[in-house]
């Protein structure tokens, strides 16, 4: 069975990856900082995978070496590693405090890259591997209020096309998802024109975040073996 680690498991886009993952019969070690009721009965269900939760908080870089030596110990050699955990942070560059802009792009940008540089490690041994960042269009279109959430993206994806060339040779592949606004339980509390507009600008329709989720079940397949340093967007036709 193959392990892999999936950031920010147990809410929202997490949770649907979580779902996918064990249903296409992985072994899923799901790091976050809170163990929720759904991602707890997720857990409770049988699957042709395995489904497993570790607390950790993102904004303690130092403790993720540690982490993922626990985790290889425990599980063995890892496949995959999805980072998916962010912060978000909706709010005008000129009044945000330092502390806040630290803190964004510690955990959207530094730990995906910390995280990303131990658990390579067993994929190198291995000479296969999945790394799968999850980004999203405001690191290329950006958005009003969202500047600093924007520029720890777009590293993401800076991030992700240089790391492809160096582990490309041990057949490792590192790659992109950037989602635009999905169809959550967050969406339907919009309403009127705001919500309107939205959905004008895609043509498909709002994604949902089981559409991201067949693409983190893509990219991990045999399918994308030679997929490596992408961007794949599901943005219902958004940035068209």
């Amino acid at each position: 069975m193959k392990t892999i680690i999936l950031t920010g498991p147990a809410r929202g886009l997490g949770l649907a990856i979580s779902q996918r993952m064990v249903r296409e019969g992985y072994r899923v070690i799901g790091v976050g900082r809170k163990l929720t009721p759904d991602f707890e009965k997720l857990m409770s269900e049988k699957h042709n995978g395995e489904l497993h939760f570790i607390s950790y908080d993102f904004n303690d870089l130092d403790g993720i070496p540690e982490l993922v030596t626990r985790i290889t110990r425990k599980y063995g050699s890892l496949f995959g590693l999805v980072n998916n955990a962010a912060l978000g942070l909706d709010g005008i560059l000129a009044t945000t405090h330092a502390i806040d802009i630290s803190k964004v792009l510690r955990v959207n940008l530094e730990a995906p890259i910390v995280m990303s540089k131990y658990a390579c490690r067993s994929m190198l041994l291995c000479s296969e591997g999945r790394i799968i960042n999850i980004s999203s269009i405001i690191a290329s279109t950006g958005f009003n209020g969202l500047s600093i959430y924007a520029a720890s993206k777009a590293g993401l994806e800076g991030f992700t096309r240089s790391l492809a060339r160096e582990l490309g040779r041990a057949k490792v592949t590192v790659n992109c998802i950037a989602p635009g606004y999905m169809e959550t339980d967050m969406t339907a509390g919009l309403q009127g024109e705001k919500l309107a507009s939205i959905r004008r600008r895609s043509p498909l329709g709002l994604p949902l975040v089981a559409d991201v989720a067949g693409g983190v079940a893509y990219l991990l397949s045999s399918d994308a073996e030679r997929i490596t340093g992408t961007i794949i967007t599901i943005d219902g036709g958004t940035t068209a």
